[in-house]
């Protein structure tokens, strides 16, 4: 396990579609950290209230900047009409939300991530005593 960790973050504003309405613009900071190397964080300006997160796998941005990926409550995709969007579509028992998003400051965060812990290396980042005991202590309160 490495113990330099490193915790990236980067700004970014997705659109977030709605039928018959425009676009609304939404402050997004994506995050990647190597305590959870397997990991993407993607937290969204809700206003006043906050923030909104959501931590998806990395390898499902990777996958969803080339093709469609993903089968659950995170979907992303290329968009149909125009190469330099990617889709993103998040579902929750509290809602739906699509939102369209630069591929290209999505892949050059994702490159970011890479050139800290290359694909397939995520392993060495883990201390898996460690997570044990995080879940564990979690799982009685």
């Amino acid at each position: 396990m490495r113990n330099d960790h490193v915790t990236l973050r980067s700004t970014a504003v997705f659109d977030l579609l709605a039928p018959r309405t425009p676009a609304v613009p939404v402050q997004v900071e994506l995050r990647y950290d190597t305590k959870d190397p397997y990991a993407v964080v993607a937290a969204f300006r809700t206003g006043r209230a906050g923030w909104v997160e959501w931590v998806y796998a990395r390898d499902l941005l990777a996958d969803g900047l080339i093709a469609d990926a993903g089968d659950g409550d995170v979907r992303i995709r290329p968009a149909a009409d125009d190469p330099e969007v990617v889709v993103i579509e998040l579902s929750s028992p509290s809602g739906h939300a699509m939102f369209e998003a630069s591929a290209q400051e999505l892949a050059d965060f994702l490159d970011r991530t890479y050139d800290v812990v290359v694909p397939g290396n995520e392993h060495l980042w883990v201390n898996v005593d460690e997570a044990l005991t995080h879940l564990i202590s979690n799982d009685l309160t």
